[in-house]
């Protein structure tokens, strides 16, 4: 009868062709001491590297607490929101945390620590903390997210992200339906990470507990810097109706710090190019 209750929490993993990371991944979840139930849900986009063999596996070891969503082939439109999406459907805890299937989790007590904390706090909706960044295969300290107090609301969250995804839990089924324009967002955890924001309060844990994984070749990472500025200005702009005025009026200034630094370096590169062409007629 215990695999027929409500898990308290429901660990949503997305991966495709993570076979030399998935394990780690997975291990940091199954080394988790609660005094609670969870469940592990793990999406596959269709690997072909040895990561869905590896799926199987541990599904077939851990039947009580490990649910697959192997799906046949790879999702339309951006990549992986279709896995990320189907996944999420699947997550029927009170309480969801995300990892992508190549960072992990190093601190066995991580979940109980922000499920305790969610549970004696009902005015937070999120809860996360401090990662490494794993580069080059060495762990550094986190560069890439801004430092914010240890409580901070979406008032805050509208000024640009700080929250890494493997760090992340947050009550579940905040709302009814996610909006439309997320099935086309190219940024999904932001988002959710907004949408979750309206409905109360963010708590961050100043402790390590995870390893985010930069790959230089990441999908993102590969983009030139002037088409991830781009990219990243049409989405606010599309995410920004979803938001009461006062978040609207915090996403602007977002916006325009962004066009500001486009124009910058378009000024720059024209400058660049005159220069060029003087030297050249020289």
């Amino acid at each position: 009868m215990e695999g027929l209750k409500q898990k308290k929490i429901s660990c949503h993993i997305i991966t495709f062709n993570h076979k030399d990371y998935i394990s780690q991944c997975i291990e940091g979840l199954i080394i988790q001491r609660t005094n609670f139930s969870f469940e592990i849900i793990i999406g596959d986009d269709n690997s072909t590297d040895g990561t869905r063999e590896i799926l199987v596996e541990y599904a077939l070891k851990y039947p009580d607490i490990i649910k697959l969503n192997l799906r046949s082939k790879r999702g339309k439109g951006v990549p992986g929101k279709q896995n990320f999406l189907t996944t999420l459907a699947m997550c029927k805890g009170q309480y969801v945390s995300l990892c992508d299937g190549d960072d992990y989790w190093t601190d066995p007590l991580k979940l109980q620590k922000q499920v305790d904390f969610l549970e004696a706090n009902p005015d937070y909706a999120i809860c996360y903390h401090k990662v490494k960044v794993l580069k080059n295969e060495a762990l550094e300290e986190d560069t890439i997210t801004q430092k914010v107090p240890e409580t901070t609301t979406i008032k805050d969250l509208a000024k640009g992200n700080y929250i890494h995804t493997c760090s992340v839990v947050f009550r579940n089924n905040l709302f009814d339906k996610l909006p439309k324009y997320f099935d086309k967002s190219p940024v999904g955890d932001y988002f959710l990470h907004m949408l979750n924001a309206r409905y109360g309060k963010i708590k961050f844990i100043d402790e390590y507990m995870g390893v985010y994984r930069l790959h230089e070749t990441s999908v993102w990472s590969s983009k030139a810097q002037a088409k991830r500025e781009q990219i990243w200005l049409n989405f606010l702009r599309n995410i920004r109706k979803n938001f009461d005025k006062e978040v609207q009026n915090i996403l602007d200034d977002q916006i325009r710090q962004y066009q500001k630094l486009r124009d910058k370096r378009i000024k720059a590169r024209f400058v660049k190019i005159i220069k060029s062409f003087f030297c050249l007629k020289k």
